[in-house]
């Protein structure tokens, strides 16, 4: 018999973890897998988790969860003192699904049957070395930085508004144009500019489905940058909503690089958004780490 770890969260993605799990658990035990199961009960527990549990027997450590359970798994297993790691299961069940999404595996079911089929898949994850005392953090999804960011602040401060806050937030940072003046470094290129964004993605979605990076890949090495310099603001506005379908790419006002490493020293330092949370500031530089972590799919 194999044992799994399965972190769940009786919270997270509008409370419907438990109910998952009730409609997972059969898949499991047909396939005479042990599941072993742990409740978060507070922000950062699936971190812990995966820092601390014995690993000793496991045969996986899974989760029912978004990208954010995701983030926390991937960080606390990769700083374990012990080094150890095991191969990582997710079971849609979160608000953002940006990693599920790419592997075009939505549904709860169909995620727990891939994960008893025990297929492992190596996946790169981004190191990222942030702020003036270089801590270091890991990405799975993206790392971003400039107005998405700044607006993604901003419409922390405006939940009134719903869903529409993003949008709304997004078009003030725009119209406010603010300089970002940076050194901005990939691989062996370097220039200095002002710059609206860039983002890093690991994965071809991030946020609600957007194909923000549509030649990402989650294992060939490499990290997809998304670039955009400062121009006319209504070109900007224009720009944003192609975001979701993947044609901003075709715009000569986005910048489209695969590389292995790159950093940002801005002028001025500004906060970050990694894997969907805005962590840290900068300056930053990242750099890729081929098949660091085996998921199960």
């Amino acid at each position: 018999m194999k044992n799994l770890y399965m972190i769940v969260n009786p919270h997270g993605g509008l409370k419907r973890g438990l109910n998952i799990l009730k409609k997972v658990k059969p898949i499991f035990k047909e396939s005479d897998i042990k599941l072993h199961i742990k409740e978060t009960e507070y922000a950062n527990h699936a971190f812990e988790y995966s820092n601390t549990l014995d690993f000793k027997n496991m045969d996986g450590l899974c989760a029912i969860g978004g990208d954010g359970t995701m983030h926390e798994i991937i960080n606390g297993m990769l700083k374990r003192d012990d080094k150890k790691t095991l191969p990582i299961g997710l079971i849609t069940g979160g608000t953002g699904n940006s990693f599920m999404h790419d592997l075009n595996c939505l549904d709860p079911v169909l995620a727990a049957k891939k994960i008893v089929k025990n297929s492992l898949r190596p996946i790169d994850i981004a190191k990222v070395k942030y702020g003036k005392k270089n801590k270091i953090i890991y990405s799975f999804n993206i790392v971003g930085w400039g107005v998405a960011t700044d607006a993604n602040a901003r419409a922390e401060k405006m939940r009134w508004l719903g869903e529409f806050r993003y949008n709304v937030a997004a078009i003030i940072e725009v119209l406010k144009g603010s300089k970002r003046l940076a050194k901005f470094s990939y691989d062996e290129n370097t220039e200095k500019n002002d710059f609206v964004f860039i983002l890093a993605c690991n994965t071809i979605h991030t946020g609600k489905g957007m194909k923000a990076a549509p030649y990402a890949k989650l294992d060939d090495g490499l990290i997809d940058l998304v670039i955009v310099k400062k121009t006319n603001r209504l070109k900007l506005l224009l720009l944003f909503p192609k975001i979701f379908s993947g044609k901003h790419i075709n715009s000569p006002l986005v910048q489209y690089q695969q590389v292995n490493s790159f950093s940002i020293f801005p002028e001025l330092d500004s906060g970050l958004n990694i894997d969907g949370e805005l962590i840290g500031n900068t300056p930053l530089s990242v750099t890729v780490k081929a098949g660091l972590i085996k998921v199960l799919v």
